[in-house]
Formats: C-alpha cells, sequence, structure tokens
C-alpha cells in the first residue's frame, strides 16, 4: 500500500466504505460504475466506462487488497472502494520463459501456481498464495502449453462454486444491500 494511502487512513480513519463504483472484468480492466450505470443493473450486464488513464491504473494495482470476508477493494486513501468482480479477484497473464512458465497478475504480482481448474465453460483459473485468478484469454494457449507438458492438471470445477471454495466475494455491493438493516418506519 502506497505511502500516502496509509497517512491518510491514519488522519481519517472514519470514512464509509464505497460500494458499486468500480469494477473488474475478466480480462484485467477496471471500469467505473456510476449511479446511472450502477441503475441498469449488476455488473456482469452493465460494465460502466473502462479506465484508460495508465497512472490511475497503477495506483489502483498498489492498493488493491481483499478484507477477511474476501471482498476485494482498492484502498483510495482514506476510502475503501469495494470491487465489483466479474469472474475472480485476479487476471493471470502466462508467459513461457526457457523450459518453465510464469505466472503474473494483472497488478503485476509474479506467484507460484499450486492449483489449475476448468469450468464448464473452458476458463481456465489459476490458483495461486495470493488468491485464485482467471487466465487472461491471450494467454489461454500458452497455459495450454503448461498443461500438455504435465505441469499443470486441471480440475473440473463449477464456476459458481469458485467464491466460496477460495474464499472470495463477486458483488460487495449485493453483499452490503443484503446486510442493510431495513429503514424503520415512523
Amino acid at each position: 500500500m502506497d505511502d500516502i494511502v496509509k497517512q491518510a487512513l491514519a488522519k481519517w480513519p472514519n470514512v464509509p466504505h464505497c460500494y458499486g463504483w468500480l469494477g473488474l472484468d475478466a480480462r484485467g480492466n477496471w471500469y467505473m460504475r456510476d449511479d446511472r450505470t450502477q441503475a441498469q443493473g449488476p455488473f456482469r450486464s452493465a460494465k460502466g466506462s473502462m479506465l484508460r488513464h495508465d497512472k490511475l491504473i497503477d495506483f489502483i494495482h498498489r492498493n488493491y487488497e481483499h478484507d477477511d470476508e474476501g471482498q476485494w477493494f482498492f484502498q483510495n486513501g482514506p476510502q475503501r472502494v469495494y470491487v465489483e468482480l466479474e469472474a475472480a479477484p485476479l487476471v493471470w497473464r502466462v508467459a513461457e520463459e526457457g523450459d518453465g512458465f510464469t505466472v503474473t497478475s494483472h497488478t503485476g504480482k509474479a506467484v507460484e501456481v499450486s492449483g489449475c481448474l476448468l469450468d464448464a465453460e473452458g476458463r481456465l483459473y489459476l490458483a495461486s498464495p495470493i488468491g485464485l485468478g482467471l487466465v487472461h484469454t491471450q494467454d489461454v494457449g500458452i497455459a495450454a502449453e503448461a498443461v500438455e507438458r504435465g505441469l499443470w492438471t486441471p480440475e473440473a470445477v463449477q464456476a459458481d462454486e469458485l467464491p466460496a471454495r477460495f474464499g472470495h466475494v463477486l458483488s460487495p455491493a449485493e453483499r452490503h444491500v443484503e446486510a442493510a438493516p431495513a429503514p424503520s418506519k415512523p
């Protein structure tokens, strides 16, 4: 986490969390979701505006984490901005290097693969110590090479079972609404 973010948290520790305004798609792209977009439906059906500002994206990447409940967020100064996930909290880039393969998250963190999963739609996921991620569509062919060489053995899974199994929340906004107390009657 950036030092400036830590300083802001110390100065303003009680800023309310933000839900529904930021989304991560299955290719590692970030989307801003204004009120109008959110009113159109969940992230999977109404993404919003894709972020294209490289410095902002780098800032998000450096400050992207998860809480104890498996909700991923971007710590924006003193405010925690929970992220709507299309498929998984991480998107993997896979590259072939020499006799092996490297795997890097969309945020730039290199990882060791601890598991390989294939869902009914043919999407390939990799488990790692930092979490579960979906292999980027452009890298599926490279990942297939690792499978063919016997380095990774895909386990058949149902995509809708992955959040419970790996402890992540696809929609913190939906969870937040469900947990909110009902308004009191006058």
